[in-house]
This record gives structure tokens, sequence and C-alpha cells, in this order.
């Protein structure tokens, strides 16, 4: 196919595709999935090799955000059965850290509901970030309080903190229609506060919201001509209880087609399968690895994700290996003297971003090691993930609870947006599992 070899081309140059190139790769049918997958891996194993970054999500506090994101089950307003309590301790955090670095992870990303941190947040999250890193030789930090002010990304940097996410989940055209307490704006200027202070950026999307081709080829572009060094791709949870709980928009190969047209746009990105993996990739997820070279373990901010040592296995079994502490994870034309091995600011004009993202993880009480925690939801503006929520309620973080194994099963329901013709979203496989259903105490919390 002409297209393909022309985006493999311009990939192993960092050039980007055209509009319509981009909007192409959506367009291919499921017959050409195969070849899709093919011509983006070239570009992924070029600047990338076979290595998968692992992270693993924290939630340092869970609901009670005032936000109207219309994806977001701690949304205000949500009716969705989650957990919901107040700002974990330090060491309840590092704590939670520790199990999923035991289980393979480098980063650790440390979320909180809300719709910005204060001076008193920033303090706290400091006290956490020196936690983790004085207790974990070499662990990366990410964090995602939501809309930062000025001097709270320098004072997160001077903490020890190595990245800040803040996804812009959708298009700045469709943006009205999915959130009205905060702008496209607000979330631009919080990713360039982040870069701005030297952070890792990272900033991604949310795919399946009923957006059109077009919309997802605009975020994107916008992402690129932003310059995080991290770009993790959210695929909707529909929460019951959250507005956009009917729009099941995803097939397996429309996820798949989403996944290279990053790449393609990205190439030299840390492209991050963020939450809603296990529910829309379901059994073709090895195929995902091929597109994407980082990934959350385990468990979603109020979702369960698959079982930490399924992920690895996983990893092993479709030919891929976990990227070591060692190792730098973005190619040496990303890389500055200082910081974790990402650029905190744009390097090439052709360069597209890659770091951590806030996609949901198993916070406090996190599994035991190599049962990690992903992310599936977005706590308020500064979280992107889209996607699951847990449990029961309470207003203070429950105890560390023990891990689980359990993966869920996933699904969709409607043709994808912009896929005309193509099968339908299977929502007779749908089985989103709450984090801390079933349980006395949630696995994040």
């Amino acid at each position: 196919m002409d297209l393909l070899n022309t985006l493999v081309d311009k990939g192993l140059r960092r050039e980007p595709p055209t509009r319509d190139e981009a909007l192409a790769v959506l367009a291919t049918s499921d017959d050409d999935v195969l070849d899709v997958v093919a011509a983006a891996g070239r570009v992924r194993r070029h600047w990338f090799g076979r290595r998968v970054k692992l992270n693993y999500l924290v939630n340092l506090k869970s609901g009670l955000c005032p936000e109207d994101c219309s994806y977001c089950s701690q949304r205000l307003g949500s009716t969705a059965g989650i957990l919901k309590y107040t700002w974990l301790k330090p060491e309840q955090a590092s704590q939670a850290a520790a199990a999923g670095l035991a289980g393979g992870a480098k980063r650790v990303c440390l979320v909180a509901s809300g719709r910005g941190p204060t001076d008193r947040d920033v303090a706290r999250v400091s006290d956490t970030i020196k936690a983790i890193k004085e207790q974990n030789e070499g662990v990366e930090v990410c964090a995602c309080l939501g809309l930062l002010s000025d001097g709270q990304a320098e004072r997160l940097r001077d903490a020890g903190a190595d990245a800040y996410n803040h996804n812009l989940n959708t298009s700045e055209g469709t943006y009205e229609r999915i959130t009205t307490t905060h702008t496209y704006a607000d979330r631009v200027d919080t990713v360039r506060k982040a870069h701005g202070a030297g952070l890792s950026a990272c900033s991604g999307l949310i795919a399946g919201m009923g957006e059109s081709d077009a919309d997802l080829v605009d975020v994107v572009f916008a992402l690129r001509e932003l310059d995080p060094d991290s770009v993790p791709v959210n695929f909707l949870i529909p929460f019951e209880g959250t507005p956009l709980a009917k729009e099941w928009n995803l097939t397996p190969q429309r996820c798949l087609r989403v996944l290279a047209m990053v790449r393609f746009v990205c190439p030299d990105a840390e492209v991050r399968i963020a939450g809603g993996r296990e529910v829309h990739l379901r059994t073709l997820q090895p195929l995902a690895l091929h597109l994407a070279n980082s990934l959350f373990l385990g468990d979603y901010l109020t979702s369960e994700g698959q079982a930490g040592k399924a992920d690895l296995e996983m990893i092993a079994d479709a030919g891929f290996e976990v990227e070591g502490t060692g190792e730098v994870t973005l190619p040496p034309h990303r890389v500055t003297a200082g910081g974790c091995g990402t650029s905190p600011a744009a390097t090439s004009s052709a360069a597209c971003a890659s770091s951590s993202s806030a996609e949901s993880v198993r916070g406090p009480g996190v599994p035991a090691a190599g049962e990690g925690a992903s992310d599936g939801s977005s706590a308020g503006p500064g979280c992107g993930p889209c996607g699951g929520h847990g449990g029961t309620t309470g207003q203070d973080a429950p105890a560390v609870p023990a891990a689980r194994t359990a993966p869920p099963a996933a699904a969709g329901e409607a043709d994808a947006a912009g896929s005309t013709g193509a099968p339908k979203a299977r929502t007779d496989l749908v089985a989103v599992r709450r984090r801390g259903a079933g349980t006395d105490v949630a696995p994040n919390a």
C-alpha cells in the first residue's frame, strides 16, 4: 500500500504525515489492519526497539471533583459507585508505589482528583515525591494534579518530580461538548507551564467519546505542536452514572488504527497505551505493543485493569522486553543532560512527545509485586485518562489491600466513529470491573 510506505519513510525521518494521510489511516478497513500495524511497527521499532516502559498509577485523592468532565466517574454529579477519599499520606503513597515498582514499573504517576492543586496540595505532593524517591532509587515520578497556577510546576520540579501529565483529551472544536467548567485553552496552558518549568510534559487523548476521525486527527496534531515527551492514548470506559455511559463506539481494530495514526504523527514520542485497553483491545492487546512503547501496569484509578502478571507475560510472549531503570526511554535527539531521559523543551519541529501519563492506577493499596496498576479514568482537569471507577466510598483513605489477580473482560457497542461499514463493537463482551468491587478494600486505596 503506497500510503503505508510513504508513512513509514516519513516516520523514519521524523517527518509528520499530512492531515489527509492521517485521516486515511483511520479510514483503512479491518482487512488492512495487520498491514497498518506492521507499517507503524517499523517506525516504533526504529525509535524504541522492542522495549516497553511500564508505568504505575497511585491515586492520591479519589472522587469529590468539582469539574464536569463528561467521561469521568469522579465528575461533579456522577452517580458512579466509586471510592471517595481524601489525600493519602506520603508513607501510604510510597507503599503503594513500591508494589508497582516491584512488578517492573519504571515510573510512578501520582494522580489526584480536582480542578487543580492549592499551594498546600503542592507541598503535600512534594513530600510524597521525596518519600518515594528516597525509598526507590532510580524511579521516575510524574504528577497529575489538574490545572497549574504560576510557580507550581517549578515547586514540583524542585521537589524531584520528573514529569507532569495533563491531557488535551479531545479536539478544541469539540471540547465544550465534553466539559464546561474549564476550557481547552486552560489545558494547553498547563502543558506549557510544565514545559516551561523543565518538567517532561505528558499529554494525550481519549478516543471513543463519539468524536469524528477529523476530531482525532485535530487533537493529535495539536499534541504534536505542543511537543510533550509522552502521549498517552486512552480508550473511553463508559461508566454508568456518567453522561457518556452509552458511548460504546470502539472495536479492537478501531483502537489499533488510532494507535497507528498517533505513532505516524508522533514517530519518536513515547506513545502509551493507557486507560481502557483491556475493555476495547481485549485479545488484540499484544498487537498494540507493535505501535506503542509504553503502558500502565495493572489497575486504573477507578476500574480494574489486567493483572500485572498477565501484562508481563503478554509483553514477553509478544517478543518485547520490559525497559529497565538504567535505560533511557527516548531517542538520543530528544534527551537532554538533565531530567529523566526526556526532553523538557521542543527539540525538533518534526518531533512529537513522550513521557508519562496520569491514567488511573491502583493508588494506596497497590497490589503485590508483579501486579501493577493502570489508569482508566480521568480525575478532574488534571488526569487525562478516561475510564474506570471503583468500589465503596469513605472520607479517609483505606488501608492497603491484598493483591488480586483476575483480569477484567471488555467490549464495546456502536460503529466506530468514521468507520463506515465497520463491525459493531461487542457489548456482549463488556465486563467493566469497578476497582474494589467484591472486596472489603479497593485495591488502589
